[in-house]
This record gives C-alpha cells, structure tokens and sequence, in this order.
C-alpha cells in the first residue's frame, strides 16, 4: 500500500492574488493564471519559505490525498472557486492495512503542517459573506477616477493619495476590509504586462458617497513605485484597470455591540477608514465600540489626520503614536498599547472583542511583543489567547 500524500494548496477564497508567494518560491512551484493561485504536487518541497510571507494565511492549507500520483491537479486547482474538504481515504479494497493507522497517519501529516503560520485566518462570525475574485487579469473592471486628493502636507516627502474610482454601471460589490488589484499599464524587464498590485478599499460597502457606485483607496507614493507612481498621478477621467475584489475575512462584523480595536501605521488605516464610516453610517449613536490606534512619524504625514479629529471621541477612542514630532519622545503604536494596557487586556478577555492589525510588516513583531507583555500582566499567555481569537474570527492582521 502506498503511503498517504500531503499536498501544498492555496484557499482560493482567501487568497488576495499579491503574488507575494509565487515571488518568494525557491522552486518555482507556485504559479498563477487569469483566475487563481496554485501549487505544483511535483515540485513543492514543503520548504515553508512561502507561508511567512502570506498577508492572508491563504498559503497555508494542506489536504491529504492517498498518494502523490492522486494529488490535485494544477488544471483542478485552476478551477476552483473554495478549497475542497478533506476527503475520507481508505485503505485499498482487499488490503490488510491497519484503518486505523491509516487515519493516524493522515491526522499526523495535517497536523504538521499547519506547524507554519499559526492556524487560519477567519471571518467574523456575523460578517457579511463577501464577493470575490469577479474581475481577474483577462476581464478586468474598468474603472474612471472621480478623484486625486493629497492627504499629506505638501512639504512632506510622505505623499499619500485619495483616490476615487467610480464604476459607473459595472457591478462591483465590497465590502470593508476588501481589497482590488490596480493593473499598471506597459511590462516589465522580460516584456510582460505587469501584475496587478493590491489597494485596500478605504471606503464603505455603500460607496465613497453613500448610494454611487464608487470606492475609495489610499496610495502612498513609492520611489521607483511602477503602480503607486501611476495611481498617484491620476487625473480626474482618466481610466483604470481593476481586479478584484479581494480578501474574506479582514472584514467588519456586522454586531454593532462589537468592540473593535484598530491598530494600524500609514496607508494601514485604509480599512479602517471603510469601517469607521461604515459604524457611522449604519450606527452613528454607538458608544465607545471602537479604538483606533494609529502611527506615523509626525501628525502632518498621518492620512485623514483633519477628518480623524472631527470623529467624536465617544464614539471612537483615538490614540495617536508620532515617532518624530519634534520635541516630543518618540512612540510606537506598542508604546501606545503598554500605556493602554487596561483597555488592551479587557477587550483580549471580551468575547465580542476584536484586534486588527494592518500595516507594513516591521510592525507585526513590535506589536505582538507588546500584547505578549500585556496577556502576561494578566496571567495570560498571549499565544493561547490569540489563536482562540483567531479561530474565533476575532483577530485579523493584514501586514505588507
């Protein structure tokens, strides 16, 4: 009898097409076309190289199929739309093997390889279900741009963008904490057309303006930027390529007792943004149901710094960490969460509690640190405490 195969897949549903994983595979082993992700059974290693760099936990799914010659393949992954269930594999008829073994066995392998990224992402339990994936590289949406605000002071070298896309009678349905992919025009060194790049929507379900077909990103300008340069130097009326939309489970949950702690740095607050006016939308007398605590070097380069100061503070906790306001010490948003740790600790402990965390990833490590530091003063461990809000669909992390 042959032995049972783990096999190295990809959740269609999850997966946001950043291509982050296909970039990083030593072997070449993951590759994607117009629709989908996939892996390559014949040239994975199981290597793990790929499963850090994965914003989305998407990359860590694994099935066991009773040899490798039974593994899916590309064609079938190429197909999917979700990730099939675990199938029951049985021992060969006629054969002698031990069932019960065999069930070990394949409990074992699953077991190990979830041993990377610590467990998969969820929704929140009352988030809406999201569309995804309707647009992709050989059907892209088309998009017309409404407009291109500048959310940085014009003296600062930290130019971050508003852009507002209208769809005009394309169906494109969002929800916050979903993202699009922006096709740049033109190609790259080997003369192809270059990937999509993925924009948080910073909008919420109902549009930039309430009842239009519109979404909102937030672009920060980056040296040598193929797309951000591009996005940034938008016009009204010009058009846009769109993929998307991306991402089930960064989402809002739609319990409007849910308390929801937001902790982001730079364009991070993107999704934030899209909750935040959402809550204010559909439940403007809300109290105290959400903390935003948000980094950036000074208040000058911090997007939506002005509109952020007019959200009532009984509505939404703000907390602002500048890492280089002069005269001032520098803080980083886990400086700001030690000084907070009281509130951090009873919303860990609150079973309609929610952490965010969105962001570039150097933050990820300083943040976790810090919520490690805190679950300790409580006689917690801050591990167990995380992946039972993950599992919980309570603890979401989106880092770039």
């Amino acid at each position: 009898m042959t032995a049972p195969f783990k096999q190295h897949l990809i959740d269609p549903e999850i997966c946001i097409r950043c291509y982050t994983c296909e970039l990083t595979c030593p072997e070449q082993a993951i590759e994607h076309d117009d629709n989908n992700v996939v892996v390559d059974a014949t040239k994975c290693n199981f290597c793990m190289d790929c499963i850090p760099v994965c914003p989305t936990g998407s990359i860590d799914e694994w099935r066991v199929v009773a040899e490798k010659d039974a593994a899916y393949s590309l064609e079938d992954q190429y197909g999917w739309l979700e990730l099939p269930d675990q199938e029951e594999i049985a021992a060969p008829e006629g054969s002698d093997a031990d069932t019960d073994g065999l069930e070990d066995a394949i409990a074992k392998l699953l077991a190990e390889a979830h041993a990377g990224a610590g467990g998969k992402a969820k929704a929140p339990a009352t988030a809406s279900k999201p569309t995804i994936n309707m647009y992709n590289l050989a059907k892209p949406a088309v998009a017309t741009v409404q407009g291109n605000y500048r959310l940085t002071d014009a003296d600062s070298d930290n130019d971050v963008r508003h852009i507002i896309l209208d769809l005009g009678a394309q169906p494109f349905p969002v929800l916050e904490g979903q993202s699009v992919g922006i096709i740049p025009p033109g190609t790259d060194a080997n003369g192809n057309a270059h990937l999509p790049r993925l924009y948080s929507i910073s909008s919420p379900r109902d549009g930039e303006r309430p009842g239009y077909n519109n979404v909102s990103l937030t672009v920060k300008r980056e040296e040598n930027g193929i797309c951000s340069n591009f996005v940034c130097d938008l016009k009204p009326g010009d058009t846009v390529n769109l993929t998307g939309p991306f991402g089930a489970t960064f989402l809002l949950p739609a319990d409007p007792q849910a308390h929801l702690m937001m902790i982001c740095t730079g364009t991070g607050s993107a999704p934030f943004r899209g909750f935040t006016m959402r809550r204010q939308r559909e439940a403007p007398s809300a109290q105290e149901s959400l903390t935003l605590v948000f980094g950036a070097r000074r208040p000058k380069e911090l997007p939506y710094f002005g509109p952020l100061k007019k959200v009532p503070d009984s509505f939404m906790d703000k907390i602002f960490a500048f890492s280089r306001e002069e005269g001032e010490p520098k803080a980083y948003v886990q400086d700001k969460l030690r000084q907070n740790a009281e509130k951090v600790a009873a919303l860990m402990q609150d079973p309609k509690g929610h952490i965010y965390i969105c962001g570039l990833k150097a933050m990820e490590h300083g943040v976790e640190a810090a919520l490690s530091d805190i679950a300790r003063g409580i006689g917690l461990n801050w591990t167990e405490v995380r992946d039972a809000m993950r599992d919980d669909g309570r603890y979401h992390v989106e880092t770039y």
